[in-house]
Parts: structure tokens; sequence; C-alpha cells
């Protein structure tokens, strides 16, 4: 059983057009850019780094050629922002579309979120999830969902600091990967800054 979470566009387009804003607000020194094929061997080494900090190492099979096809081969999948701190690569965040039956439309799954240890506390997490948020208003996908190891205690302070509620469940406790669902809280917190808000969404079977 998976739990969705539906994206509440009516309520953000009205605040961020009566903000004027065409584009969220990050804090100084924050940029938040697409990912280009120049950026290839940037993406695999930030994968790689990520895996090492989730103990998974071992798992990766992946190549930079396999990452270069599924971004930006004639037909994409897979998408990719990257976060910079003035000017230096800091983090990406990693992710494609899913689709729910029951609304009728596509969502975003984000796989990867990560920033160098070196750069955390700067606001570039939040600045990637609220890069994708208003991805998910502008495009009007029905809901923004994503999962963290159980014992990744500050992913998980992380996601609740920006209104994100932990649902157990997804597979058997005794899986040691065992990821949990994290979904923002309706009107618990605006993740750009700028109104994008998620709304209460409902169990997807």
């Amino acid at each position: 059983m998976q739990f969705a979470k539906g994206v509440n566009k009516d309520v953000s387009e009205r605040v961020m057009s009566a903000q004027g804003q065409s584009e969220p607000r990050y804090g100084q020194g924050v940029g938040i850019r697409l990912a280009e094929p120049v950026d290839t061997a940037l993406i695999f080494d930030l994968i790689r780094e990520r895996a090492d900090y989730e103990k998974l190492a071992d798992a990766v099979d992946a190549t930079p050629a396999m990452i270069a096809e599924a971004l930006f081969g004639e037909k994409p999948r897979l998408f990719c922002a990257i976060a910079e701190w003035d000017g230096q690569a800091a983090g990406l965040a990693v992710w494609f579309l899913n689709f729910s039956t029951f609304r009728g439309r596509h969502g975003v799954y984000l796989e990867d979120l990560f920033v160098r240890p070196a750069y955390r506390g700067k606001g570039l997490g939040k600045a990637l999830m609220a890069h994708l948020a208003r991805r998910c208003v502008e495009e009007g996908y029905a809901r923004f969902e994503w999962s963290v190891l159980d014992w990744n205690a500050p992913s998980i302070a992380f996601y609740e600091s920006i209104g994100a509620q932990v649902l157990p469940g997804l597979l058997e406790p005794q899986d040691l990967a065992a990821p949990y669902l994290f979904l923002a809280s309706d009107g618990a917190k605006d993740m750009t800054g700028q109104g994008i808000m998620l709304d209460r969404g409902e169990v997807m079977a």
C-alpha cells in the first residue's frame, strides 16, 4: 500500500500571483539549475557520494554512460537539478514521473536528494524541494512523493522541518532498507516561500 499526496494548484497560483513572483527566492548564495550533458561526471560523483553516505556503495553498478543516457538521451525518462553554493556544485535532486490512475495524471517521484556535507545547513535541500514542488504545480502533476531510509535521522529531521509526515508500513519491519514515505502536511509549510503547498492526499492501493 502506498500513500500519495496531491498538489493544491489553485492555492499556489493565487499566492504566487498576489506576490508577483515568477520564480521562488532562495537564500543568498543558493542557485538551482537544470542539469546539462556536461554535468554527467558531476552527477555520477554525487550519486556515488550519496551511496557512500547511505552505506550502499556496493549497490551502485550504474556507469556515467548509463546515467547520461537516462538523463540526456533521445527520450529522457529521468531528470536532474543541480544545487550550487556561490557557483560551486553542492548537491542534486534526481526525479522521474509516476502516474496516478485514480487522479489520471502524472506525479513526481524524488529518487535522489543529496547535499554535500560541507554545504549542509545553507538551505540547499529546501531549495531543491521547492524547485520540485513548483514544477509539480506548473505542470499540473497530481502528487509529489519520496522515501528515506529509516535510520537516516538527519534526513528525517530535515523532512519533518518542512512539514513532512512519517507514514510507516510500506515494507515489512524486518526489511533493513525499509523506507518511510514522506508527505507534506496540509498547509503545514510553504515549501518554496512563495505559496506552493501540498494538500491532503488519498490512499493508493
